[in-house]
């Protein structure tokens, strides 16, 4: 993973994060659900599972900066260098949410699978590419 990637990816989690806190404040200050109890308690617990994916996926990205930089801290083997398991939002819960609400989820929860793809890529065994056969070949030809 190149640093131009990490940045980007970085820039687009604490964008969302930042999208994400404004949104389920909005949320949670709109007159409409100040009445319904199981409602608010829902927001609450959907706005802290949101948060924690994103801080998840910030603390993942951040940990790859420093690897990319070389810091001797930052090692492959560190619980901050895997992203762990994901945070599942209730959807019977967001169904309920306003639009703008559902759509940070959801964009919450994509970018969650990105960054768990992109490590389970690190992951998988890679195939040689035909030079690297080749030279394999050649290796034990002498």
């Amino acid at each position: 993973m190149q640093r131009a990637q990490v940045e980007n990816l970085y820039v687009d989690a604490m964008l969302l994060a930042d999208e994400a806190h404004a949104a389920f404040a909005a949320q949670r200050d709109l007159g409409g659900i100040a009445g319904d109890s199981l409602l608010r308690i829902g927001l609450a617990c959907e706005s802290l599972k949101t948060t924690t994916r994103l801080m998840h996926v910030i603390a993942w990205l951040l940990h790859r900066r420093a690897m990319i930089a070389g810091d001797p801290c930052a090692g492959p083997n560190d619980s901050a260098a895997r992203i762990g398991a994901p945070v599942i939002a209730d959807w019977d819960v967001c169904a309920r949410f306003d639009d703008p609400l559902r759509r940070i989820v959801t964009a919450s929860e994509r970018l969650f699978e990105r960054i768990a793809a992109i490590e389970a890529g690190w992951d998988a065994p890679r195939a040689a590419t035909p030079v690297q056969a080749m030279l394999a070949d050649l290796s034990a030809r002498l």
